[in-house]
């Protein structure tokens, strides 16, 4: 039996949790609503507080969706309770992050600035220079624009100049020996 499939989900005061048929489940809470259809196979039932899903049997697919929906559904009512957010470590000298409104502005070493809208249900902040923080209430996709971000200009070997995530660790180069 999957141990995470196993276990029940916490429905914390103020989310709402709505069960349709073809299994579609939609979540709403303090900080917005998401929807999401899961496989057929997998039954999502409301027991009390919490969300309780299972499977028919133990095929494979059945048990790799098992862990997998449960997953899903959790981080949904984490996301329209608290949120998700990531953030980005800007290093290198000249680089730099700023509001433009809603949009973000960096300067990365190119000859233009670089210019990004938020996507729908995107925030970005920018507390300092060198700091990017993209928050949202899906996970999915507060770690996809992330990417996007990292993706401009994604930190190099020898100098670690360039966009990471904050705690990742860059593996450095020795540069070139001289004779």
């Amino acid at each position: 039996m999957s141990r995470i499939g196993r276990k029940a989900i916490p429905v914390p005061a103020g989310v709402e949790v709505t069960l349709g048929e073809n299994n579609v489940v939609t979540v709403k809470g303090p900080k917005g609503t998401l929807t999401e259809k899961f496989h057929p196979n997998m039954t999502i039932a409301k027991e009390g507080s919490e969300i309780v899903v299972s499977r028919p049997d133990d095929e494979k697919m059945n048990k790799a969706l098992h862990g997998l929906t449960r997953t899903l559904v959790n981080n949904m009512i984490v996301g329209v309770s608290e949120g998700y957010s990531k953030k980005l470590i800007v290093t290198g000298v000249g680089y730099r992050v700023a509001m433009s409104g809603k949009n973000l502005q960096m300067t990365l070493g190119y000859s233009h600035l670089v210019v990004m809208e938020p996507e729908d249900g995107i925030t970005f902040a920018c507390p300092d220079a060198n700091t990017i923080i993209v928050s949202g209430i899906d996970k999915q996709k507060v770690g996809q624009v992330a990417a996007v971000v990292r993706g401009k200009r994604p930190p190099e070997p020898y100098k670690g100049k360039g966009i990471a995530y904050e705690g990742e660790r860059i593996r450095r180069k020795a540069g070139k020996t001289g004779k």
